[in-house]
């Protein structure tokens, strides 16, 4: 799923870690990272998102309930 406009970090990263199974950014050359890890949230934070704001990124998910969760956090924030 396509994830857009993502201003608050934070909170988004409070719902991938709330998922019950694995959660993968997938990178533009195709390569699965680990989005649950603390290690990728805090290089991500760091590289990725220095302007403080996710523009565009692709994730899987990979239970229904999470991808539920997503979903929710995209539509209401």
């Amino acid at each position: 799923m396509k994830v857009k406009n993502i201003t608050d970090i934070e909170s988004f990263f409070k719902v991938v870690d709330s998922c019950v199974g694995k959660v993968e950014l997938v990178s533009t050359e195709g390569d699965r990272i680990n989005l649950k890890s603390k290690l990728t949230q805090y290089f991500s934070m760091a590289k990725i998102f220095s302007d403080g704001m996710i523009s565009e990124l692709e994730i899987l998910a990979y239970e229904p309930e999470d991808v539920d969760k997503l979903i929710k956090y995209m539509m209401e924030g």
